[in-house]
């Protein structure tokens, strides 16, 4: 017992990914179309991500209740599923079609992984100093803050962001990598990858990742992200990979340890929907 409760931990990361992956490279043979295939590879990830939560969290502390589920909810459909992804991942692909295979300066003729990992490693460093300017830019970091206003991790909370902050995030995933001729493929595996690992970062699970956290933006790392303590909430920038904060030193993860309080040190800011999105416009300063 004290063994699988050792092993499964490391293996559900990445088992999860890979199926995922395998799910949306198979999805469209059945003649689904690639957007609505990589949602369907999401939406089920999503599934097997809140039965898991459930089933071995990571804290009791951190399980959401009704009244949170249904904030965050609001937030994911609006902010994560409709802006952008929803109309701005849509519009993205049409237009591969539209400019007729972008500027032709995207090297297509590397094997489609080769092509997400490259893609990951570049969105990833525009993404790194775009997410370290949110964190000390005062004008940045009022949007930024509606992300972590959270004071419990769960899956679901992914997708708090108010839209300033989202619309920015946007410019460095897609837009860019669809003018340089990006194809829908590439696109469709990096969104997969990029939601799911978004998900698995904000999870109340009990996941371990051993050498996985030299590599990739995990949730060992990203719950270290979330401190209420500055100190440590300035690290662990990664949206997909931790390449970036390993390079520009600010990788953060002490051994044996857990990462404490989470959230904003405001007491007093706003917890509904409505209140966070012109929080920003109230609020001066760090928060």
């Amino acid at each position: 017992m004290n063994q699988n409760n050792q092993i499964l931990p490391m293996l559900i990361y990445p088992v999860v990914m890979v199926t995922a992956v395998a799910a949306q490279l198979f999805m469209p043979n059945t003649g689904m179309q690639i957007v609505y295939a990589a949602y369907a590879v999401v939406l089920i990830g999503a599934v097997v991500i809140t039965v898991l939560e459930w089933a071995m969290p990571e804290r009791l502390t951190w399980r959401p209740s009704v009244e949170d589920i249904g904030r965050d909810a609001l937030y994911m459909i609006l902010l994560q599923v409709l802006f952008p992804r929803l109309l701005s991942f849509s519009v993205a692909l049409l237009l591969l079609y539209v400019i007729d295979g972008g500027a032709g300066l995207w090297p297509s003729e590397l094997h489609v992984g080769f092509q997400v990992v490259f893609m990951m490693l570049i969105a990833d460093f525009f993404r790194y100093w775009l997410h370290r300017l949110a964190h000390t830019s005062h004008c940045l970091w009022r949007f930024h803050a509606v992300h972590h206003s959270p004071d419990k991790l769960y899956w679901l909370n992914t997708g708090r962001f108010h839209p300033v902050d989202k619309g920015l995030q946007f410019l460095f995933d897609a837009l860019p990598f669809i003018l340089l001729g990006v194809s829908s493929e590439v696109l469709s595996l990096y969104f997969v990858c990029y939601a799911l690992n978004g998900f698995f970062q904000h999870s109340n699970i009990r996941l371990r990742f051993g050498w996985l956290n030299y590599i990739i933006s995990t949730a060992e790392l990203h719950r270290w992200h979330h401190s209420l303590n500055k100190s440590e909430s300035d690290n662990n920038y990664g949206n997909n990979l931790i390449i970036w904060d390993w390079i520009f030193g600010t990788r953060y993860l002490p051994a044996g340890k857990k990462v404490e309080s989470l959230g904003l040190n405001n007491a007093d800011y706003p917890d509904t929907f409505a209140a966070q999105m012109i929080a920003p416009f109230q609020y001066r300063g760090r928060l």
